[in-house]
């Protein structure tokens, strides 16, 4: 049975339905702390079309669709043809509270099992909307979520929250529905079946409006809408989209050295990663089984597996957010976790960055202080910076050709998602760690953006002879000097060295 068989009683229901309502935006404005980022913006979207907005990393695109969603406060107007259409939104990631109805999450909350009886499961979240458990089923089985359905929902990877969201959304027959990049964080055959599951709603009557990468679009769009600077540059059919408009040569300059504070922290090491026999579960679920994996310096590994297989559990062992670490045997740089070392001690010596790094981040302070707080690993900026931190920290905003000014003095909150990410990267890079570990770095990246840092990436292992763990669903975001492969399939390793016929990410 193909994933659009499995769907088509929940959301055709019975006969053909009607197209849904077009759309009509006019003088679409919208300003944010004295800045404009939507700037008169019109169009018209007929019943029957379906729109991707796309555009380079700031453009505005997110700001767009939460405005069409009436999450936005703007000037000018948004208009339906029917009035009664049901208008649903699909946010990058889903805000979800509580049984004791609260949203105070923390970053390493995923990995501590005593939190999740407070976290409502998949099954009681969807039954709160529909209380069909056939057809509740039938969307999880269709997106590959049935195995989920008891789980708490702080213990889904980024890519099963998107899933999850996607079932939610389904659940509720939208007559238009609105998709914040729905492919970002998910493996190859989710995005397939993604795909195939847009192109069935979008047959039977729901108009789709997403943001998305024009590199990779639904295949039911038919019109893509071009932004860039907050501005429409054009609203044209699929097949003339003209990737020149508005976006900009992300080519990094030459550099003869990277910006660097000095930092000699475990730089005598010839053993990166150890970990023998490791094994994780929660409850009856074993999410890592009997896991023998060494890192040596100076090795560059992709980290591979679809979404769930226990990747960022892997990673959350080594930087010392997950407390299983100390019922295994985990050695970082020569030594055994838990033999008195503290998390700071580990977390020095490691660059990090994954999705659920950036949920989890304040969005109050500012984007230089996001930077800043690479030097100390805290989630937040506690400490005054010394000047040559400060200097650093310029020499990375340059690489990425980006104005201090524009970071100085705006909060995390008041930048794109695109650039919430790079600040996040560069954050990742500024205290010169000898390990990465990068955990789908390029999440939320234009185009531009992604093979500038994948190249950076590159030079900086290759000059500098960086040990490397890193994490993609796209092989275009996978650095050259890699040449290793750990894949997790249902908690058990395969390793193996890269090439031609394995070098297709998941």
């Amino acid at each position: 049975m193909t994933v659009t068989d499995t769907i088509q009683d929940p959301t055709r229901q019975s006969a053909f339905k009607e197209p849904a309502a077009g759309i009509t935006v006019t003088g679409l404005s919208l300003s944010l702390q004295g800045r404009n980022l939507l700037d008169n913006i019109s169009f018209q979207l007929p019943a029957g079309s379906h729109l991707a907005i796309t555009g380079p990393s700031g453009s505005g695109k997110t700001l767009l669709l939460n405005a069409i969603a009436g999450k936005r406060f703007h000037k000018g107007t948004v208009s339906f043809a029917n009035d009664h259409s049901v208008i649903t939104l699909v946010e990058q990631h889903y805000h979800f509270r509580t049984l004791s109805n609260t949203s105070d999450f923390y970053y390493q909350q995923r990995y501590n099992s005593f939190d999740n009886t407070d976290a409502a499961t998949v099954a009681a979240e969807l039954h709160a909307i529909c209380s069909d458990t056939a057809q509740v089923q039938q969307l999880l089985s269709a997106l590959q979520l049935a195995h989920k359905a008891t789980s708490p929902l702080l213990h889904l990877s980024s890519g099963e929250h998107k899933r999850f969201q996607l079932v939610k959304a389904l659940l509720v027959k939208a007559d238009m529905l609105l998709l914040d990049e729905p492919f970002m964080g998910l493996d190859s055959n989710s995005r397939k079946g993604l795909n195939n599951i847009l192109a069935d709603l979008a047959a039977n009557g729901t108009q789709l409006i997403c943001v998305a990468d024009a590199a990779e679009l639904p295949s039911c769009i038919n019109r893509v809408a071009l932004l860039d600077k907050g501005k429409l540059i054009s609203l044209t059919g699929r097949n003339a989209l003209a990737h020149k408009n508005g976006f900009t040569d992300h080519a990094i300059p030459v550099f003869t050295t990277f910006p660097t504070a000095g930092n000699t922290n475990a730089s005598h090491f010839e053993q990166a990663i150890l970990m023998e026999d490791v094994t994780v579960k929660y409850g009856d679920k074993t999410i890592l089984d009997h896991i023998n994996w060494q890192v040596n310096k100076g090795e560059r590994w992709l980290l591979k597996g679809h979404n769930g297989a226990g990747k960022s559990t892997l990673l959350s062992l080594i930087c010392g957010d997950n407390p299983q670490t100390y019922a295994n045997k985990v050695c970082l740089f020569g030594k055994r976790r838990g033999s008195g070392e503290s998390i700071w001690d580990i977390k020095k010596n490691i660059g990090f960055i994954s999705p659920e790094l950036h949920w989890y981040f304040d969005r109050g302070i500012s984007a230089y202080e996001v930077i800043g707080s690479g030097f100390f690993d805290t989630i937040g900026l506690f400490r005054k910076l010394s000047i040559q931190q400060q200097q650093v920290i310029e020499q990375w905003l340059d690489l990425f050709r980006l104005k201090i000014s524009h970071v100085q003095n705006q909060p995390l909150s008041a930048i794109s998602t695109g650039e919430q990410r790079l600040m996040l990267l560069i954050r990742a890079l500024v205290k010169d760690p000898p390990l990465l570990l990068l955990d789908e770095p390029c999440q939320g990246l234009d185009a531009g953006h992604t093979k500038q840092f994948v190249e950076l990436v590159d030079r900086l292992c290759t000059q500098l002879d960086k040990t490397l763990v890193y994490i993609s669903h796209y092989d275009n975001e996978i650095p050259a000097c890699i040449d290793k492969v750990l894949e997790l399939k249902e908690g058990k390793q395969h390793i193996y060295s890269l090439n031609n016929t394995a070098a297709m990410a998941v």
